[in-house]
């Protein structure tokens, strides 16, 4: 058994005979980036200050020989050796730092369908380097060349080898820009994305019950969050909380539907709040809630959806006795600036 410990915040991890770093942190609740597992993408390379560890086989083209000299490994392969092996990873509080956000990365639309009534699913891969990003960050997307501004788009998926984005797309009343990706973006159209932005990726080493409530396309990002705490393994009960118009307003039910196929620990609802209709809840948040949850004072709740309904939501679940510091929230304004967080919680460029 050797121990991993994190730096600077000092906290430590145990990394079982045969298991990697990687490993390791993940089953201590450590969300380390990582793609490919198989030191092919580089995505979990850190810095190692102290403590020697067998890198196992990599690609050069993911750890180079010079970043081998500084110390850098890669963790999804790297064991331990030694009974200590001291890494630069997270923020002073054990948190991870963000990636720095790029701007006009080149992608193609390989895909555009209509989700719901007044949503569309874009997905949108990158010619370059994919973007990287945490799960429930945002990117902004445009077209100043035809004067359409960029606007703010949660990512709803976690990320992937491929660096592909999927971003789900509402029309907005007088919405220039989701009025543009709805009736002219085509698949095939190349596109700049620039990001990621945003902090809303709360505590990826939460251990307590998840619910996630979201509304409209703040589905998005907590359909991100989930999937990357669910690939990874998380073992606590997750649920969703999806509030809705209508049944013409419902999406992303069949992936819900397979995660609760595929995880027992995890369960979604869908509430209506005009209409009634089988096999869902009838009502607004605050009145569903309390019929599903007597007690959320040991939950973590991630939030998104417009800011009247995250307030409203955030009301209601203190009245079920959630706390403060485990309540996440998002917020989407109609014209959203990038929040890019400060030099202390990002990653070198």
């Amino acid at each position: 058994m050797a121990r991993i410990i994190m730096q600077p915040s000092g906290k430590s991890v145990d990394c079982a005979y045969g298991d990697t770093v990687l490993m390791a942190l993940e089953k201590a609740g450590y969300a380390l980036p990582n793609n490919c597992r198989a030191g092919a993408c580089g995505e979990c390379k850190v810095k190692v200050t102290q403590g020697q560890f067998d890198q196992g086989m990599v690609l050069d083209m993911a750890l180079s020989q010079d970043e081998r000299k500084q110390g850098f490994g890669l963790m999804c392969m790297a064991k331990p050796i030694s009974e200590e092996l001291t890494i630069e990873w997270g923020t002073a509080d054990a948190k991870p730092k963000l990636f720095p956000p790029r701007e006009d990365a080149l992608f193609v639309v390989t895909d555009k369908k209509q989700i719901a009534a007044r949503v569309v699913e874009l997905r949108l891969r990158p010619v370059g380097q994919p973007i990287r990003y945490w799960p429930g960050q945002y990117v902004t997307l445009g077209n100043p060349r035809a004067d359409i501004p960029a606007r703010a788009y949660s990512i709803s998926n976690a990320p992937r080898p491929d660096g592909e984005l999927v971003l789900q797309v509402a029309r907005a009343d007088g919405g220039v820009t989701s009025n543009w990706v709805h009736d002219s973006l085509q698949a095939g159209d190349n596109v700049k994305v620039s990001g990621a932005y945003g902090t809303f990726i709360g505590d990826p080493s939460v251990d307590t019950p998840v619910l996630c409530i979201a509304a409209g396309t703040g589905l998005a990002p907590v359909l991100a969050l989930a999937e990357a705490a669910l690939r990874r393994g998380f073992k606590k009960p997750v649920t969703m909380l999806f509030s809705a118009r209508t049944k013409e307003d419902v999406y992303s039910q069949g992936m819900m539907a397979w995660w609760r196929t595929k995880h027992r620990n995890f369960d979604y609802k869908v509430t209506l709040t005009r209409e009634e209709a089988d096999g869902f809840l009838k009502g607004r948040v605050d009145v569903v809630l309390p019929q599903l949850f007597k007690d959320l004072s040991k939950h973590t709740l991630f939030i998104a959806g417009s800011p009247e309904f995250v307030d409203s939501c955030v009301a209601a679940a203190k009245a079920q006795g959630a706390l403060d510091e485990l309540i996440h929230t998002e917020g989407f304004f109609a014209q959203q600036q990038p929040v890019v967080a400060d030099e202390d919680h990002l990653l070198s460029a």
